[in-house]
């Protein structure tokens, strides 16, 4: 295999972004790069061969690494010290030379630039760098470059033993640098890759990775004959930094020629994009009355360019301060933080609250001609300090009140605050510090308007106080700020007059208790309840009267108020609770306005035995057999109180005698007994027991009560059986006799009212055809059919017969009224076959319910037209009844006319052959 050395021929590809990379920063302290991003040199016109022009100085944080420069110009090279110098001689240089000068660590992909710039000295005006100049520049340099690069030659064995022929080191190949927003055209060729072997074989060139044939596919390719790499689109750093591409050799049938060399495509960044505040608005404070160098506020804005070129370092700067007090420039910006801090003294909320601030953002380091710009706006609010103490408006405040009145306000208290309002340091807090030992007034602050409202807590007497004098002192909630004497207009005096007024009479003792026994008789002067006028500067009369007596039992002198009884006092009424009676009365003055007071009298009843006791229960019942449960508990009580009370004594009367053979009475304790059968068998009765219960009192008091027992039989479990009970209810054998016949009389009432109406029934069943004669009011004549005197004399509307056109007339009818005459629209009915001799009754039914509906017909016709009260359809099977001959026959009977009626007595004597014949 032919071998061949190893050759870098190829000047890397340069460009130069308008910004440059740098390697200051604020953090961190250590940070490798060009110390400065552009150089500026005056050079003489004529520049010799090997002649330095300036040093370029790069910080190497890492001093173990080796730092390699390189120029995009190849008339300018750089000297491993940063040395810049001519590579050839410059007999006569008239225009600016711009060049880009990059350093890149051996064994890393990262590389550092900066900007040299070399102005003929005498040059009139120096061209600004610019996004076009730059593109035009690089678009010269591309051209004017050979781009070639090599495979590396692959080590070869010695001749001269087994062991490698030592080489000279490997050229690292150098990055390709492509500028951004190149304007192409397009596609653009970048290196030529080549390989030594070539001239023996047949080579096609290839290249891989993100950007040739991974996405993004397409921006790079390769000529495989020629080795040319071009670059097809314009680039966007923003979008893709770097591209790492590997470059591949192989023969024609695919054979590996040379081994695959890594590519490292940079795109230089162009200031393409302005910066960018996070927001259009900021706001911040400060307190007034701050000191120069206090922090405000930051603002921040960001440029999508390299941040490690002048293309992203954002600088700040103020353009405008409004308003301009009291100086123009009260704030200034950090230009690399963007922190706005005060500078001068004076911020006063009173006078100015807000400031706005434009704050303009410039890349390029702030480079006002090359970089570009954006501004925001930064709203500064003064924020209040308690630096203004209340003021009171007046020296002297003065108000009025009436005597006995709270919660009325005497006087509003104003005061002036220049703080914010509705804040602690402008709302007021009123003290009164003198003046008003006793606690008759406080003052509140009302919230809307700051006043003090001086307000009445503790009712004042104007013949104690005609007059207050008192010292108000109002401060904030907040205290003052540092170094912020008090006001002397922050105290002030309050003068307070007192009005009279008519009070009302005062009863001294109220409410006055006195004791008395129960029983106190009617007209017994218990006590004097007087009331006493507290105006003691005017002379008033005061008069009395009753106000609340529940039980009447007490009335009171009008002049002097004397209380004397009217009806006897009782401990155990209803109005007495807890041996306490209490009245009510009134005392009024005649002053003007009249004013009363009223006063309450309790009266405690002592308790005396004038209530004997009483037993309960008034009803019971045993068993007429003695029973172990065949006992009846008692208890006594008594109104009285203790000790006119228990413990109370129970006997049974010793007459008559049977009373005490048949029964016994116990004592059980102080309150009850117990009562039950002394002997084993007691007749079944209801029979009334007397007690007598006396009580513990003195004098004693006994009562003598009735007991109802009912004696009655009782079944197993102890019970009254029924008949027992009745029998235990006193109701002898007549009486239940007098019960039994009562029921059999109302059975027999039921029974015959039931044969009545059965009867009544049948009758209604056979009741004459029309009503009798003497319920006939009228004496008319009533036909209810008329069938006329033959076909040939009749003037009838047959069309009454038919069938009608329209039924609706007769479907929208109420249900209930149909007339006989009309065809029924519901499916006619099969009438039974009525019998030859009919039920008279049956007949005045048909008439009579004829004629109900035709008298309830709305639609009927006229009384005197023809009605047909029946239908029986088209298609009769029926001759004509007009074709038949009236016959007689001297065998036909029409004796049953008779039972037809009064009404039908002439045709009865017309057939029936009567007397009238």
């Amino acid at each position: 295999m032919k071998t061949g050395c190893v050759i870098l021929a190829c000047t890397l590809l340069a460009a130069a972004s308008s910004g440059s990379k740098t390697g200051l920063s604020v953090k961190p302290p250590c940070r490798s790069g060009f110390s400065q991003n552009f150089y500026t040199v005056i050079v003489p016109r004529v520049v010799l061969h090997g002649q330095n022009i300036l040093r370029v100085k790069f910080e190497d944080c890492q001093h173990s690494r080796e730092v390699g420069f390189v120029s995009s110009d190849p008339n300018f090279s750089v000297r491993p010290d940063g040395a810049v110098y001519a590579e050839q001689e410059f007999a006569n240089l008239s225009e600016p030379v711009q060049f880009m000068v990059t350093a890149r660590e051996l064994f890393d992909p990262h590389i550092w630039e900066t900007t040299v710039k070399l102005a003929p000295a005498g040059h009139p005006h120096p061209l600004p760098l610019t996004k076009v100049s730059i593109e035009e520049m690089l678009s010269r340099v591309l051209d004017s470059q050979p781009r070639v690069i090599k495979f590396p030659r692959k080590h070869q064995r010695s001749s001269y033993g087994n062991g490698l022929r030592r080489q000279k080191r490997d050229w690292v190949i150098p990055p390709i640098n492509v500028p951004e927003n190149s304007r192409g055209p397009f596609p653009h060729m970048l290196v030529r890759i080549r390989s030594d072997q070539d001239k023996d074989v047949g080579i096609r060139y290839s290249i891989t990775g993100a950007g040739a044939d991974q996405p993004p596919s397409g921006i790079y390719n390769i000529d495989p004959i020629s080795g040319n790499m071009f670059v097809t689109q314009p680039l966007d750093r923003e979008e893709r930094a770097s591209f790492h591409l590997r470059a591949h050799a192989v023969d024609m049938n695919g054979n590996q020629v040379e081994n695959p060399i890594d590519l490292y495509i940079y795109v230089i960044d162009m200031n393409d994009n302005r910066p960018e505040f996070k927001n259009q608005v900021y706001n911040g404070s400060v307190a007034e009355g701050s000191k120069p160098g206090s922090s405000v506020m930051q603002v921040t804005a960001s440029d999508s360019d390299d941040s490690t070129t002048a293309n992203g370092m954002v600088r700040y700067r103020i353009l405008s301060q409004t308003p301009h007090s009291p100086i123009p420039n009260m704030f200034t910006i950090n230009s690399e933080t963007g922190d706005i801090v005060t500078v001068a003294a004076g911020l006063d909320r009173e006078k100015v609250s807000q400031y706005t601030i434009i704050v303009q953002a410039t890349d390029m380091e702030g480079n006002l001609n090359f970089g570009l710009s954006n501004t925001a706006t930064a709203l500064i609010s003064i924020t209040d300090i308690n630096d203004n103490p209340p003021e009171l408006t007046v020296r002297t405040f003065s108000g009025e009140v009436p005597e006995n009145k709270v919660n009325v306000v005497v006087a509003n208290l104003t005061v002036v605050d220049r703080d914010q309002p509705h804040s602690p340091n402008w709302n007021a807090v009123y003290r009164i510090v003198s003046g008003d030992p006793s606690g008759h007034f406080t003052i509140r602050t009302n919230p809307v308007t700051n006043e003090g409202m001086l307000t009445v807590v503790k009712s004042v007497d104007f013949e104690m106080n005609r007059a207050f004098m008192l010292t108000v002192v109002v401060s904030n909630q907040a205290h003052l700020a540092s170094g912020i004497q008090s006001s002397l207009q922050s105290t002030a005096g309050v003068t307070i007059s007192v009005q009279d007024v008519n009070e009302p009479p005062v009863f001294p003792v109220n409410p006055k208790m006195i004791r008395f026994e129960e029983g106190v008789p009617a007209g017994t002067t218990l006590t004097v309840f007087s009331a006493q006028d507290p105006d003691h500067f005017v002379h008033q009369i005061v008069r009395y009267s009753k106000l609340s007596d529940p039980a009447n039992w007490l009335k009171i002198n009008r002049t002097n108020g004397q209380i004397t009884t009217m009806a006897l006092l009782d401990r155990e009424s209803m109005y007495v609770k807890n041996n306490i009676y209490e009245a009510t009365f009134l005392a009024f003055d005649n002053g003007s306005p009249q004013a009363s007071g009223t006063g309450t009298l309790q009266i405690y009843l002592n308790d005396v035995n004038d209530n004997p006791p009483v037993l309960i229960p008034q009803e019971a019942q045993v068993c007429q057999r003695a029973r172990p449960n065949s006992r009846i508990n008692i208890t006594a009580s008594d109104a009285d109180a203790d000790p006119n009370v228990g413990p109370f004594g129970f006997e049974l009367p010793s007459f008559p005698p049977s009373l005490r053979r048949n029964w016994t009475i116990t004592r059980l304790s102080g309150n009850h007994a117990q009562l039950r059968l002394r002997i084993p068998y007691l007749e079944a009765g209801v029979y009334e027991i007397p007690i007598t219960v006396s009580d513990s009192g003195n004098p004693q008091l006994s009562n003598r009560s009735l007991i109802r027992i009912k004696v009655c039989p009782c079944d197993d479990n102890g019970d009254c059986s029924a008949t027992g009970a009745v029998a235990a209810a006193g109701l002898g054998t007549g009486a239940i006799i007098a019960i039994l016949i009562c029921i059999i009389v109302l059975l027999s009432m039921v029974l015959l009212f039931v044969v009545w109406m059965k009867r009544r029934e049948k009758e209604k069943q056979a009741k004459p055809l029309l009503i009798d004669p003497e319920d006939d009011v009228r004496d008319n004549i009533l036909k209810y059919d008329e069938e006329g005197g033959g076909e040939e004399d009749q003037d009838y509307d047959l069309s009454q017969l038919q069938q009608p056109e329209s039924l609706d007339h007769i479907i929208n009818k109420p249900v209930g009224v149909r007339r006989v005459d009309e065809r029924p629209v519901i499916p006619e009915s099969q009438f039974p076959v009525r019998p030859s001799l009919p039920h008279p009754g049956d007949i005045g039914d048909f008439i009579h319910d004829g004629l109900r509906a035709a008298d309830n017909d709305p639609t009927a016709p006229p009384y005197d037209s023809l009605l047909v009260f029946d239908y029986e359809g088209n298609g009769s099977t029926a001759g004509s009844v007009s074709s038949l001959n009236s016959t007689s026959s001297g065998d036909q009977d029409y004796d049953y006319l008779n039972d037809w009626g009064p009404r039908f007595k002439k045709l009865a004597d017309l057939y029936g052959g009567g007397d009238d014949d």
